[in-house]
């Protein structure tokens, strides 16, 4: 089965980024193309995408609460929202 591949700005949409992010992480190495032409079109694979969004990226999480009087609120908070490695 072929490979679907996409161009930067719609890997770019795929990913939620920037096509000049996509162009530094190919500079760092974190993120190739599975295929530069000569005249420098980029081409993604979409399940190669699709698998760095979602292995790659953290997940971030924001606990707040409106006093100091809460703080037991606030470690509640950030208790179910750890991630927890076995």
């Amino acid at each position: 089965m072929d490979k679907r591949l996409v161009k930067i700005g719609e890997a770019a949409r795929l990913l939620g980024t920037d096509h000049s992010t996509l162009r530094k992480w190919e500079s760092t190495g974190e993120l190739l193309p599975a295929r530069k032409t000569q005249g420098g079109t980029r081409y993604y694979d979409v399940a190669e995408l699709m698998g760095f969004s979602n292995e790659a990226a953290p997940t971030l999480c924001y606990c707040r609460v409106s006093s100091h009087d809460q703080k037991a609120d606030l470690d509640r908070q950030q208790e179910l929202l750890s991630v927890r490695k076995v």
